[in-house]
Order: C-alpha cells, then sequence, then structure tokens
C-alpha cells in the first residue's frame, strides 16, 4: 500500500509500505480521509517529542472496513466506519471504569514516542481494535466523519465542564478545536459564549458558529469585557484551549468568584498560573484529555448538524499533496484550518 512516511523531521515522502495485519479481534480500514492535526504539524518538525521518525502519522480517520479478524462480530467488509484515536487496552484500572482516555496503557494512532510507536492512517489501510470503532450513518460524509475526533474533543472537554442552564461561557482560543467548543459549550446549555482569539477572521467564524460577541484580545481588556457583559462578575464557566501563560491568565481573570475553568489546550508542557487568583476567589480548575466514550454522540451531533463542521475544512488533497500541506501549514498559510488527506485520490 502507499503511505505518507515521516521519514526525518519535516520530511515526508509517498511510499511503498506493508500493508497491516490484524489480529483475531483487529479490523483493518481502507482509509477515505484523515485530518491533519494541529499535533501532527508540532510532530512533524520534533518539537512535540511524540512523532519520532520513521512513522506513518495520522489519527483523525475514517474509512470503510476491508477486513475483520476471526472474533469480529459487529462489523462487515464494507461497513463505513470512525475510530477512536486513543487505543486503549480494557483491562487496566481506568478501563474499568469507563475512563479509557487515562488508560495505563493507552497507545494514539500515528503516534510513535519513545514509549511506543503506533502507525497511523495517511495511509490507504490501518489496522485498528474493534472496541474503537463505530459505523456511521451511509449519509455522512467521510470528510465530515474525519472531523469526530476533534469534535470528541470539545463535547469531552463541554462534558468536563459544570455547565447550568443559562450560564455564560467565554472560549479562550477560536482555532478548530476552539469554534468546537463553542458549538459544543453552547448545546450544553450556556446561554451567552464569549469568544476570544487574536485572529478577526477566526473571531468572525466564531460568531458564524454560534458565539453572541467576540473579543480581539490585543485591542481590548478580555476580562474587563466580560464582566461588562455580565452584570459585573465575571463569566461563569470558561474554556481555554490554547495552552499558553497569558490564555490561562485570561481565562482565569474572566471567571467570576466560584466560577469554573476548563483547561483545553496544551501547547506549553509548563505555564504560569495565578495561584491567589484561584484560590480566593474559590475557582474551579479542571483538566480535560482527547476524549472518554463521546464518539456515538458525537457521531448524531454531526449527522443532525447540532454541530458544524465545513466552515473549519480547508482543503480535501491526496497523500501526494499532503506533502506540501503539511510544509504551509507548518509555515502558517493564512487561513487555513483543516487538510483532509484522502488516500483513495
Amino acid at each position: 500500500m502507499k503511505a505518507l512516511l515521516l521519514t526525518d523531521y519535516k520530511k515526508l515522502s509517498v511510499t511503498d509500505f506493508d500493508t497491516p495485519t490484524i489480529g483475531a479481534k483487529d479490523i483493518l480500514v481502507q482509509v477515505r480521509a484523515c485530518g491533519i492535526c494541529g499535533s501532527d504539524i508540532h510532530g512533524y518538525d520534533g518539537s512535540s517529542g511524540r512523532r519520532i521518525p520513521p512513522l506513518v502519522m495520522g489519527h483523525e480517520a475514517a474509512g470503510v472496513v476491508a477486513e475483520v479478524g476471526n472474533d469480529v462480530r459487529d462489523l462487515k467488509p464494507g461497513d463505513r466506519v470512525t475510530f477512536d484515536s486513543t487505543v486503549s487496552c480494557g483491562e487496566c484500572f481506568y478501563c474499568r471504569r469507563g475512563k479509557i482516555n487515562l488508560c495505563d496503557n493507552r497507545m494514539v494512532l500515528g503516534v510513535s514516542c519513545g514509549e511506543y510507536r503506533r502507525h497511523g492512517a495517511f495511509a490507504e489501510y490501518v489496522s485498528v481494535p474493534q472496541q474503537i470503532c463505530y459505523r456511521l450513518p451511509e449519509d455522512l460524509p467521510f470528510e465530515r466523519a474525519a472531523m469526530i475526533e476533534a469534535v470528541s474533543v470539545a463535547v469531552h472537554a463541554a462534558n468536563r465542564t459544570p455547565v447550568s442552564l443559562g450560564d455564560t461561557a467565554v472560549v479562550v482560543g477560536s482555532g478548530m478545536i476552539g469554534l468546537l467548543a463553542i458549538q459544543a459549550i453552547r448545546l450544553a446549555g450556556c446561554s451567552q459564549v464569549i469568544a476570544v482569539d487574536l485572529d478577526s477572521s477566526r473571531l468572525k467564524k466564531a460568531q458564524l458558529l454560534g458565539a453572541d460577541v467576540a473579543l480581539k484580545a490585543d485591542e481590548v481588556d478580555v476580562p474587563a469585557e466580560v464582566r461588562k457583559l455580565t452584570g459585573g462578575r465575571g463569566a461563569d464557566v470558561v474554556l481555554e484551549v490554547v495552552g499558553a501563560t497569558p490564555t490561562i491568565r485570561t481565562a482565569i481573570e474572566s471567571s467570576r468568584k466560584g466560577g469554573s475553568v476548563t483547561l483545553v489546550g496544551n501547547l506549553a508542557p509548563n505555564v504560569e498560573v495565578p495561584l491567589q487568583a484561584i484560590v480566593t476567589r474559590e475557582l474551579s480548575v479542571f483538566g480535560t484529555c482527547a476524549s472518554s466514550g463521546e464518539y456515538p454522540a458525537c457521531i448524531d451531533l454531526l449527522a443532525r448538524g447540532a454541530i458544524r463542521v465545513d466552515e473549519m475544512i480547508t482543503a480535501t488533497a491526496s497523500l501526494e499533496d499532503g506533502v506540501d500541506w503539511f510544509a504551509r501549514l507548518y509555515n502558517g498559510e493564512p487561513g487555513a484550518m483543516k487538510v483532509i488527506l484522502d488516500p483513495t485520490r
């Protein structure tokens, strides 16, 4: 089969690769769409330390079942599927409690971090265990289905956030996950959603997708504006979707006393936080990682149009064109958000 292989940092090539073998409980999927994730871009130059070459990256994918293992009963060749990016063991302390994203033996498709290597879906075929696969509706396009992994991150973050009907939410960061978080936190019950970013085009998209107010962080005092919009209190809940000291500070300062801050962004391994503000204002701070069983709900939300993703898809391209798209995204292609690769092109 052909695959887009990271042969060295910043070096990708489409090459012949062994078609994966499958075990008794595995499924071989013919990949029809796989999104380039921001984490793939960080892995492309080695900055994340989680994409050690040689590696086939890619974990946001959908396709058609090509072959099933002997013990697979619920799926058959020809079925349209997507799959979780997290490969959990199903047996550890956390898996037995339904916290599959915290699995002690967790692996992620398309990741090589020294502890394990798991080739991903920038290829014609990928092998995945049956327990992470989900059947897709016939009328859900593969390009949208490839966005379900990202949608699940936002939905899980919303599920981690203690929302009461009618709350005000601030979402700091209007990149792709931020735009999905805006929609997810609205569905969770927030009646006012305030988007924050430095990019005017992203803020316009945030309003198109449901934000009531857009605040450009380098033009206004964001916490002061949030207080104006909330009777002087601050937001009930804040989702930080960047992962850097300045944006985390903005998130905390935008929260009301007794409010909640959910940290979704994971850009920097270490940040500074205003500890006294958290303690004296009795804020609740939540971490959120990947997703944990939200895939069926996300498939339904996409199929019904309750969460929209088309506005975030910049282009659909072949694996060969993926080499150029990786370079363009790495260099900050203006206006680009999500590029989907289709290995059948």
